[in-house]
């Protein structure tokens, strides 16, 4: 049960943690000042939504999110969700193209390098195929969580921050609700394939509130650090570079393999779920289609990484407030 239910958590924090979040943008984006209260009641929101999610998957052994969509939502809104999830994977992966262009600007390398770095391995992962990117994941992400809560902790300790909240200064509480709901989205999909690989109720209670916390934590800790260095966010992509500024040169460059790595992993994830649902209208090789995808994709990361998170991630944010809603509400008018 432990085993099964720690394997389901990483899978849920390796669905949210990609270029966004390990990067800081997505946190500074919803968050920053006056969030204390709003993280966490992100957290208890996303130990819930989580939580009946993968109970209504368990209860009928779901394979895919569209049956997990169909069952919570029905199948008129379902529709509408199944194209929406199409679109946010699509956006998705541009944001992680483009954050892999990020991470190589940070070494004072064209930011081109990094996409076409990223998009070539992306075609040889497919060609070979992807089954040793679970593994790859599986490995990765503690890694990237260990070093991130690390850093984190160090730089909380070297600058003296408090983890006071002052109840009278909460005015961003609000952010909850759509920082929740921008990432239930992705842990939706990846949920709803593999409900019926689910094998007790305590994996589910281990894989929620385990993510839960992790991430709950993580985010508070990453938060109290940006608003320290919230005068100088604007000059960098990558937020999470502004805090390793000051730090040895061989943390710098460990944090930004890592984050890379998460990067890589995501965008994996996100050309898979846009390659299996083309595969069904295109008869062409995976790799092919994902050539096709990534060729027309690429010139999109032009925008920017920030930018495209900036004015993307919000959208998803509000659109999605309609399926958080439906999932909490579930268990009050169906039984589970």
């Amino acid at each position: 049960m432990w085993k099964s239910g720690m394997k389901w958590m990483f899978l849920i924090i390796g669905t949210m943690v990609g270029a966004g979040y390990a990067s800081g943008r997505e946190l500074w984006q919803f968050f920053g000042h006056e969030s204390g209260l709003a993280i966490i009641l992100f957290t208890l929101l996303f130990i819930c939504s989580v939580a009946i999610t993968m109970k209504v998957s368990y209860q009928n052994q779901t394979s895919n999110y569209y049956a997990l969509l169909e069952i919570i939502l029905g199948k008129r809104i379902a529709r509408f969700y199944d194209i929406l999830i199409f679109f946010y994977l699509m956006s998705t992966t541009v944001i992680m193209i483009a954050g892999s262009g990020a991470t190589f600007e940070a070494f004072q390398l064209s930011k081109w390098i990094g996409i076409l770095f990223i998009v070539a391995f992306i075609i040889i992962i497919f060609i070979k195929g992807v089954k040793g990117v679970v593994t790859f994941n599986v490995i990765i992400l503690p890694l990237l969580i260990v070093g991130l809560l690390s850093i984190l902790l160090i730089y909380t300790m070297d600058e003296q921050l408090t983890f006071i909240i002052s109840l009278d200064h909460q005015s961003n509480w609000t952010a909850a609700f759509t920082f929740t709901a921008l990432n239930i989205l992705a842990i939706l999909a990846v949920i709803g394939a593999v409900g019926e690989k689910i094998q007790s109720n305590g994996e589910i209670v281990i894989a929620s509130i385990g993510s839960g916390l992790i991430l709950g934590i993580t985010s508070f800790l990453y938060n109290n650090s940006l608003i320290q260095i919230s005068e100088v966010i604007i000059l960098y992509e990558i937020p999470l570079f502004a805090i390793l500024k000051n730090y040895p040169s061989y943390t710098y460059i460990i944090m930004t393999i890592l984050l890379w790595c998460a990067i890589f992993t995501t965008a994996i994830s996100s050309v898979l779920g846009l390659v299996s649902r083309i595969a069904r209208f295109l008869k062409y090789h995976m790799w092919q289609i994902a050539l096709l995808l990534l060729i027309i994709l690429t010139p999109l990361t032009n925008i920017g990484f920030a930018t495209l998170v900036s004015f993307l991630y919000p959208i998803y944010g509000i659109v999605n407030l309609y399926l958080l809603c439906a999932i909490l509400l579930f268990p009050f008018y169906k039984r589970i």
